[in-house]
Order: structure tokens, then C-alpha cells, then sequence
């Protein structure tokens, strides 16, 4: 893997490795709010995510990934794993780390986080406990946001595996809970 992926080399780059996969291409969505209005979630239904892109004050990156209704904090969150203050990364960072562009962000980028290779990479991965245990198919842009693809919930683990991430697994209930009760 020399370079960073396309989307079309990153769906072949899931069948090689025995990844069974759907897309489907649309207009470009930005937002949550934009995907439903194109009826993504009727056209291909699944466990549809949201992700943040982080920078903690100690200058390491996250990709936190989040079933898209969730509303959290980013500092309630980090402070429920332990980790220091957390912000919103810039967009050059995002390029770099992970090699998408806002609005394409997505766990599926991980593929391009190959700094570090072996100590899975330079962007450390946060995941919502309610996808940690999902069953049936989890959603996300690959690579673009003119694109969604869905694959089952159960592979998940292994296409991290194949990019040397472990995940941090949120409890994420509880800390939505708090942005109901702050907003």
C-alpha cells in the first residue's frame, strides 16, 4: 500500500482482504442532516456514523466514530477515557494523518494512517460502544463524500485489525445524556 488510497482502490483493498461490501454514489453530503435529506439511509440501511477528527493538547490525533445521532462533548469524552483535552483538528492535519478532507471523514480512512506502522499508527480511534456491539451493517464514506459504503457489523473488527487500530470503546449513552442535559 504505497501512497495514500482512492476510494476505488480502498473498496478493492476490502474485497482483497475478504471484506464483503455495498456502495452506493450520490451528490456529496456534508452533514448528517444532508445524508437523510438524499435518503442515503433508505437506500442503504445500516448503522449509519458520524466522525470527529481531534487533536488532544498533547498533540496526539483521534478519530472518534459515533452513531450519528450522538450528541457529546468532546471534553466530557475525553475525560470519561482518560485522555487530555481534546479540540477539533485543522483540515491540513486531517490531509495529512488520515488523507481526506473535511466532510469525508471517516473510519474508513484509518487505511491511509500508516505512520508509525505496527503501533497502529498516528491517529489513535475511538468507537462508540453502541457500534462496538452492533449487529448488521455499520455505514461510512470511503474515502469520499460522494460515495457510502456498508459492511457488516461483525467484519468492523477485522478491517481495523487489517489496519493495526484497537479501538477505544466509549460508553457513549452516559455522556449523551449530558449534552441533553447541558442543551
Amino acid at each position: 500500500m504505497a501512497g495514500l488510497m482512492t476510494p476505488d482502490a480502498f473498496l478493492a483493498w476490502l474485497s482483497a482482504i475478504g471484506i464483503a461490501h455495498e456502495t452506493i454514489w450520490h451528490d456529496p453530503v456534508f452533514t448528517v442532516a444532508e445524508s437523510k435529506a438524499a435518503a442515503i439511509h433508505e437506500r442503504l440501511p445500516g448503522a449509519h456514523v458520524k466522525n470527529l477528527f481531534l487533536k488532544d493538547r498533547d498533540g496526539r490525533f483521534w478519530l472518534a466514530t459515533l452513531l450519528e445521532h450522538r450528541r457529546v462533548p468532546i471534553g466530557a469524552l475525553a475525560r470519561s477515557l482518560g485522555l487530555p483535552r481534546m479540540s477539533f483538528a485543522a483540515a491540513e492535519e486531517l490531509m495529512h494523518c488520515l488523507g481526506v478532507t473535511p466532510g469525508s471523514v471517516t473510519p474508513f480512512a484509518l487505511v491511509n494512517d500508516r505512520a508509525g506502522a505496527g503501533r497502529g499508527g498516528r491517529v489513535g480511534f475511538i468507537l462508540d460502544g453502541a457500534l462496538a456491539t452492533a449487529e448488521g451493517r455499520i455505514t461510512a464514506h470511503p474515502l469520499t463524500n460522494r460515495a457510502t459504503t456498508a459492511i457488516a457489523a461483525a467484519e468492523f473488527p477485522r478491517f481495523l485489525a487489517a489496519t493495526g487500530h484497537v479501538p477505544l470503546i466509549a460508553d457513549l449513552a452516559d455522556l449523551a445524556g449530558l449534552a441533553e442535559a447541558a442543551g
